[in-house]
């Protein structure tokens, strides 16, 4: 089966200050992990840039026209406390919507199995109306609601692995009953939601929230015994994983204790659920991940398992 890959020189041009962890340095350690041998049998796309429209699917219009207005000509809006635009930053979140986009199209149109998408800004922090946590827009549930709106997929999913919770996902899911969300990340951490208890309103979303220090049994089990069987419960026509490697044990901005091994291990069980419930249809998007080796080698892994698919 085939594997796209979508990258873009505008994923390394998002600016962001001096230290700050979410930097332009993680997009060219993915594209050279991503470059070896191993994974010559990608296919490689640019990723072409989001219309309104698509992005529309999952934020209000004022935000995206909010957004537009915000963008400097020339040094840094900072949006929240965390998440800042350079002259940069809006084409680089324009072009990551607009792979999730292509990535859902191609596979549609038998291009491919899946796709992952190497891409920065992350989006999942991002609600229908605002900026957080180093996110514009939120892409994955742009791929999500792309799938349902342009294609065949009445029930799209998104599942994240990112060590934080993908409030901004599940807000904007919470009340779409054909619309599911699932997640593990790390409890207490950034951004204080995604307790076990918060269901959604048509019981669409499941949270595994794990105890710092947790480790890959611990991370195995709460895919195994709650997420992965509530997954296969709602019966998805489409899937796409916000994959965010910073529960990794050596990300500096994480206290979870996975390795690249575990990662793998998931996206070998997602794709075992997407074959049954989906055939095979995966798209995949790089959320965090902040320790450069640690990223690129759990991407890697990541990547290796969708091209076995």
């Amino acid at each position: 089966m085939t594997t796209i890959l979508y990258e873009h020189d505008a994923f390394g041009e998002h600016e962001t200050p001096p230290g700050h962890p979410e930097r332009a340095e993680r997009y060219e350690a993915v594209r050279s992990a991503l470059a070896s041998e191993r994974f010559f049998g990608l296919v490689r796309r640019a990723a072409p840039r989001a219309d309104r429209g698509a992005v529309a699917r999952a934020h209000k219009v004022a935000y995206i026209d909010a957004i537009y207005e915000s963008a400097p000509e020339d040094g840094m809006v900072r949006l929240d406390p965390d998440t800042v635009m350079g002259p940069h930053s809006l084409g680089a979140a324009l072009h990551a919507a607009g792979a999730a986009v292509a990535a859902v199209d191609a596979i549609y149109a038998g291009e491919a199995t899946n796709a992952f998408v190497a891409s920065r800004p992350p989006g999942h922090h991002a609600p229908a109306d605002r900026a957080m946590g180093f996110c514009l827009f939120n892409s994955a549930a742009i791929a999500a609601l792309h799938a349902r709106a342009g294609h065949q997929a009445n029930r799209v999913a998104v599942v994240d692995f990112d060590v934080h919770h993908g409030n901004g996902t599940e807000a904007i899911f919470w009340h779409d009953a054909n619309a599911f969300y699932a997640s593990s990340h790390e409890w207490p951490q950034y951004p204080g939601t995604g307790r076990a208890s918060d269901r959604g309103a048509f019981n669409n979303v499941a949270n595994a929230p794990l105890s710092t220090g947790s480790d890959g049994q611990r991370f195995r089990r709460a895919w195994g015994d709650i997420l992965l069987p509530a997954l296969s419960d709602f019966a998805p026509d489409f899937i796409v994983i916000s994959a965010g490697f910073d529960a990794h044990r050596a990300d500096p901005l994480g206290g979870l204790a996975l390795t690249e091994a575990d990662f793998e291990w998931v996206t070998r069980e997602l794709i075992g659920v997407a074959r049954a419930a989906c055939g095979g249809r995966i798209v995949s998007l790089l959320e965090g991940g902040y320790d450069l080796g640690a990223l690129a080698r759990s991407a890697a892994a990541h990547v290796a398992a969708l091209m076995e698919a």
